[in-house]
Parts: C-alpha cells; sequence; structure tokens
C-alpha cells in the first residue's frame, strides 16, 4: 500500500527527517511515536505533500507503487482525496466554520460528479455511521470537540480512501470522548478495511490500535517492529517518559 525509502526533509543547513525507510500493506494498522521533536509532523506532511514552503523533500514515497515525492500537484491531488485520506489533530483546521457539516461531507462527492440529492443522502448516512445522526444541517461551531473530529473523520471517509493517516487524533480530546473516537477508528480501519498510520505520543493509544511501531528519534527511524517488542526496547524509555510527563500536564 505505502512504501518509503530514504525520506528525508532537510531545512538551511539542518536535517529534520533523515532517510526514512518502511512500508506498509493494504489493511494494516502501523503507530508512528516519539518524542515531541522527533519529526513525527515532518513524516506526515512529506508522505501527504504538505512540506512547508522552504524545506526540500527527497527520497521515495510510493503509494500504490505510484511514486509521489516530486510528482507535483498533479498526482497529489488525486491521492490526498483517494487512496489517502488524513485526520488531523484539530478539527478546526479541517472543518469550515461557516459552511453546515453535511455539506462539507458532501463536497468532495460533489467535486466528482455525484447529484446534489444523492451526495446529500451519502453524507447523512456518513454523519450516522460516525455516530452523528441528525446532525447534517449544524456548523462545526454547534458541535463539540469529538463531535467535531468525527465530523473531520466522516469527511476523510468520505472518498472510501485505502490509507487513513491520523495525525494525533484524539490529544485534544478528554478521556471519554478520546475512547469514543479510538473505538470508531479501530473500527473503520484493519484487515479488509483501510490502512492505518497513527501518528501519536501516546503509547497506550498506538499499543491499543496498532499491530506494529515505528519509533522516530530525532528525525530518525530507529525502530520498527511488533508493538510488544517494541514496547519492551530500552530505546523507548524516553518516548514512555515523554509520553507519561504529557499525561501528567493534561
Amino acid at each position: 500500500m505505502l512504501r518509503v525509502h530514504d525520506l528525508s526533509v532537510d531545512s538551511t543547513g539542518r536535517r529534520l527527517l533523515d532517510q526514512v525507510s518502511f512500508e506498509l500493506a493494504a489493511g494494516e494498522q502501523v503507530g508512528v511515536v516519539g518524542s515531541s521533536g522527533a519529526g513525527k509532523s515532518q513524516l506526515v506532511a512529506a508522505l501527504l505533500g504538505l512540506t512547508a514552503p522552504g524545506l526540500v523533500v527527497s527520497g521515495s514515497v510510493q503509494v500504490e507503487g505510484t511514486e509521489v515525492v516530486g510528482a507535483g500537484p498533479a498526482v497529489w491531488h488525486p491521492l490526498r482525496g483517494r487512496a489517502t485520506a488524513l485526520v488531523a489533530q484539530d478539527p478546526a483546521t479541517a472543518l469550515d466554520p461557516l459552511t453546515r457539516v453535511g455539506r462539507q461531507v458532501a463536497l468532495p462527492l460533489r467535486a466528482r460528479g455525484v447529484g446534489r440529492r444523492e451526495a446529500a443522502r451519502r453524507a447523512d448516512a456518513l454523519l450516522a455511521e460516525v455516530g452523528l445522526p441528525g446532525t447534517a444541517r449544524r456548523f462545526p461551531s454547534q458541535l463539540s470537540g469529538g463531535q467535531r473530529q468525527r465530523v473531520a473523520l466522516a469527511l476523510a471517509l468520505v472518498g472510501a480512501p485505502r490509507l487513513l493517516v491520523a495525525d494525533e487524533p484524539t490529544s485534544a480530546l478528554d478521556p471519554t470522548v478520546q475512547a469514543g473516537v479510538l473505538d470508531l477508528v479501530d473500527r473503520v480501519t484493519g484487515p479488509g478495511l483501510a490502512a492505518l498510520l497513527l501518528v501519536t505520543h501516546d503509547l497506550a493509544v498506538a499499543a491499543r490500535l496498532c499491530t506494529r511501531l515505528l519509533v522516530l528519534d530525532a528525525g530518525r527511524l530507529v525502530l520498527d517492529g511488533p508493538v510488544a517488542d517494541v514496547l519492551g526496547d530500552p530505546l523507548v524509555a524516553d518516548v514512555v517518559a515523554a509520553s507519561r510527563a504529557l499525561a501528567v500536564t493534561r
């Protein structure tokens, strides 16, 4: 599904991501963990073609056999919209505050030629699937943080992506709401469904959803293996400590 080889991101005089290589199979659920500054956000941006201006991306990223590094907008648009979708940490960055949520979920369908009524019907069904029946005519401001994150997930799923990239999707939520969102992500990914690349600082969240973990440190991939093996490795001690410290501050 996803093949990454020697992926690097360079700023002026500084390497932010250093020759990261890994593969992700169809339906596989993989977590990317690391302490603050480890390179997790740079990895997501590089995979999705969202790297900030001024940064240089090199190496190779293949999504279902299509090379996307350096391919330009003509390739990136269909990949982000169909093969790959992103659930961002803050739903406020993914949702238009002035547009009703049902219309937002329906817009990608309309862009692909689906009729207005059918797009609205499918948007209503998808909102119900993520646990938000009857919310299509509400604005994001009328929803709670957890509900907005569910809308963001519905927006990501509307194109039936084969790879779901979730970048800290629950870090801004309280524990009760977090559990519901994680259950939903687990329900829509896995064998026979979309693959999952979950980026998180929280090892407990990663262990709950994923069968394999990638550990980043200072821009390098230092560990890649089954959850139990990675959690038992001394190299993840700093990640564990950072995760616990962040949980205490919240």
